[in-house]
């Protein structure tokens, strides 16, 4: 029930932030506005923080297990960099970021459905050929 609870909460924080706006999407990829960056940075800002805080207080979980977090492999960094022109593409294209697709589809906009189900798929294709994939 709790994470229910959070992700109502969590839905509704994205509708009165405008996050979920296609209007405020598009406004940023076209750089008209600095609203999205300033929210997007703002997470950065406090995700930079919340990891510097895990790290230096050696914070564990809710088993008591150490959280680790693992450095990136920097092999991997054309693998990052496509994987994030092909998510940009895909918000560019949609107006909007996995995220936020459920609670557009919750506030009634069913044409996010279409994504939605996509992402869904998406995921479990991916999930299907993961051993097959270079990791």
């Amino acid at each position: 029930m709790r994470y229910l609870l959070t992700g109502v909460f969590f839905g509704f924080i994205l509708v009165k932030s405008e996050v979920i706006s296609w209007f405020r999407i598009q406004e940023m990829f076209r750089f008209d506005d600095i609203h999205m960056y300033g929210i997007i940075g703002s997470a950065v800002l406090v995700a930079g923080v919340c990891i510097q805080f895990i790290k230096r207080w050696k914070m564990r979980d809710i088993d008591g297990n150490l959280i680790t977090i693992a450095p990136k492999d920097s092999s991997q960094y054309n693998r990052y960099i496509l994987g994030g022109i092909i998510f940009g593409m895909g918000w560019a294209l949609t107006g909007a970021c996995p995220g936020p697709l459920y609670t557009l589809t919750g506030t009634g906009l069913w044409i996010f459905a279409i994504p939605l189900t996509s992402a869904i798929a998406g995921a479990w294709m991916y999930g299907l050929l993961r051993e097959r994939l270079p990791h």
